[in-house]
């Protein structure tokens, strides 16, 4: 059985801290809150303890790690020549939900990086984690603490549901924040690029650095090949429930969502609508369905990207609680700041998109 620590989220027990802190030390596996998601912890500079997480999570070698620590200084340890810019993203937005991408120095294991000549670093800001890192004075790294390609855990009983008996502490500090990865920016390259989105946007990013690019969307790495940061694979966050996406005019979708949604249910299938507040109109009609009940799970407002972030991972995992045999969503549409991050997650959480044409006449 994986133990639980119960702390305070914003005033963690020292002797709690501490006893997660001598188990990172000792090659452990720690589970622990950060302010974005979940994050399964291990000595960064154990390879045993790393090839360890990697077996826990079934994570694939070519999907590198975020390497968590304290402070900005913290960093010298594990790249070499980081740029001016690395200082000035640093203090602007550490600790915070951004990774940088910079050059490893020789001492990070392979295993840590994919092989890769870069290392992915974060300052985490929330309390628990800060404590943890303080305390331990190691680099940590920290992949989502679920297995391989499951929503991220947002909760402590979402990590225990994945992970538990195969790692050894879940150090629960209760909800996360954002409920979305971190923003990951690469700056080995010219312009930067962002090359997973997260809450701090491309705009804010700008503020700093002006140059900086999304990854072309042209850019597809192969699933087998070394990722050049973590979440980019094309199929990722997924429920174990297939999830189909409808995207195109909001009345012409509902309505799909509606056939499709009675037709598997007259099929003996039991469906999941994952659906936006606004929605709620949709999830009314399907109370005289014919077969199986349909199950809702309900995000924030479409005007409300942090709520809507916050509860994505969540609800994807409640569907799959309820064992639906197939969960059918609206799209969530924006380009900017958070929705684009949520979005992403989203589609790559997908089996399908469904394209819907309004009725002409």
């Amino acid at each position: 059985m994986t133990e639980v620590v119960n702390v305070d989220p914003v005033r963690p027990n020292h002797a709690d801290i501490a006893r997660a802190s001598d188990c990172l030390r000792r090659g452990g596996l720690v589970a622990f809150p950060t302010e974005t998601v979940y994050g399964l912890g291990v000595h960064a500079m154990d390879r045993a303890a790393v090839r360890r997480l990697f077996e826990a999570k079934k994570r694939p070698a070519n999907d590198p790690l975020i390497v968590h620590v304290a402070s900005f200084a913290e960093i010298a340890a594990l790249v070499t020549a980081p740029p001016r810019s690395a200082a000035l993203l640093a203090d602007r937005f550490w600790p915070g939900a951004l990774t940088l991408v910079l050059r490893r120095a020789p001492s990070v294991p392979d295993e840590v990086t994919a092989s890769l000549d870069t290392v992915a670093v974060r300052v985490p800001a929330h309390p628990v984690a800060h404590a943890l890192l303080a305390a331990t004075a190691l680099p940590i790294a920290a992949p989502s603490a679920n297995l391989f390609s499951r929503p991220s855990p947002t909760l402590a009983a979402h990590v225990l549901e994945d992970l538990d008996g195969r790692i050894d502490m879940v150090v629960d500090g209760g909800p996360t924040a954002v409920g979305v990865e971190s923003t990951v920016l690469d700056i080995t390259v010219d312009p930067p690029v962002v090359l997973r989105p997260g809450a701090i946007s491309i705009d804010m990013l700008r503020a700093i650095v002006p140059t900086v690019q999304y990854r072309a969307a042209r850019a597809h790495t192969s699933d087998h090949a070394s990722m050049p940061s973590p979440g980019l694979l094309s199929k990722h966050y997924a429920p174990r429930a297939p999830l189909t996406i409808y995207q195109g005019d909001a009345a012409a979708v509902g309505e799909a969502l509606r056939q499709a949604a009675r037709s598997a249910a007259a099929g003996g299938q039991r469906v999941g609508l994952l659906v936006a507040a606004e929605d709620s109109s949709l999830v009314g009609d399907m109370h005289d369905i014919d077969g199986p009940p349909v199950v809702s799970a309900i995000l924030g407002s479409h005007g409300d990207a942090e709520a809507t972030a916050a509860r994505l991972y969540a609800a994807l995992r409640e569907l799959d609680g309820s064992h639906v045999d197939l969960i059918l969503a609206r799209d969530i549409v924006g380009d900017h700041g958070l929705w684009r991050a949520v979005a992403d997650r989203l589609h790559r959480a997908a089996a399908r998109v469904v394209v819907v044409s309004p009725r002409i006449g």
